[in-house]
């Protein structure tokens, strides 16, 4: 297999580091993009550990001049960019109606604003090259409503990624380039636990626990596997489309955490 490299955003932990190690594994040469140097770091050595190789990038996914410029780099060094996993992003704050305003609207930069400069970017290096696959992270709350307070801007801004994986498609498909998402449903993270009461960590666990079908969270290197299946040639057919690894949530007709 010809050299070729992946450039991964939010990948300093949970399901992006999960992504970046699983691709070092077969092969590619991956490009970590995060805010936070550290774990980025810690993602490139486990990298190496894996029997792969990469470079840990700090970006600020919602700063154009510096995504065009990251991603400039990395398509100017080393093998070339054939991969992109678009996976920066803000979970819901979990703020009543009419507070948190602050953290719903840097969900919504990073979510939209900053999938759309990371993709455009990507999509630019990619088109002039061979073509590849870049796949982008949806959300069950693009289809379902939340019950919980909070998830108003969140669910807005996984609608729309799903529209730009559609939009996208379609548009970069005559350039050989496809461009997938994934649906998955949170797995077992520190995003559960950051900043939250233990009760309060415990209860939403039960909850979500009572709610996938599968009856039980996730780990990142589950909901990574359909993002490396999509990376890769073996998913050569597949663009457009937004594959679930969601436990089965998708398949109900409501959530309420």
């Amino acid at each position: 297999m010809s050299p070729r490299s992946l450039v991964v955003t939010g990948a300093a932990s949970g399901i992006g580091r999960a992504v970046a190690v699983g691709a070092a594994r077969d092969g590619w040469f991956v490009h970590v993009l995060d805010l936070d140097p550290d774990g980025a770091a810690a993602t490139v050595d486990l990298a190496r550990q894996a029997g792969g190789d990469g470079r840990a990038h700090v970006l600020d996914v919602t700063d154009a001049a510096a995504v065009a410029a990251a991603v400039g780099t990395v398509a100017e060094s080393g093998p070339p960019l054939r991969g992109g996993g678009a996976g920066a992003g803000r979970g819901r704050g979990g703020a009543a109606p009419g507070r948190g305003r602050g953290r719903g609207r840097r969900g919504l930069d990073v979510n939209v604003t900053g999938t759309f400069l990371v993709v455009r970017e990507v999509l630019r290096a990619m088109i002039d090259g061979d073509g590849g696959s870049v796949v982008l992270c949806g959300s069950p709350a693009a289809t379902v409503g939340f019950a919980a307070g909070g998830a108003t801007a969140y669910g807005a801004s996984k609608g729309a990624v799903s529209s730009m994986v559609r939009t996208r498609a379609v548009d970069s498909a005559r350039h050989g380039v496809r461009v997938p998402g994934s649906v998955p449903r949170p797995p077992e993270a520190a995003g559960l636990r950051a900043g939250r009461p233990t009760d309060e960590v415990a209860a939403t666990r039960a909850q979500i626990e009572h709610e996938v079908p599968l009856g039980r969270l996730a780990r990142p290197e589950e909901i990574a596997e359909p993002v490396l299946w999509l990376l890769s040639d073996r998913s050569s057919y597949t663009t457009g489309s937004l594959v679930g690894c969601d436990g089965g949530v998708l398949a109900k007709s409501s959530i309420s955490v």
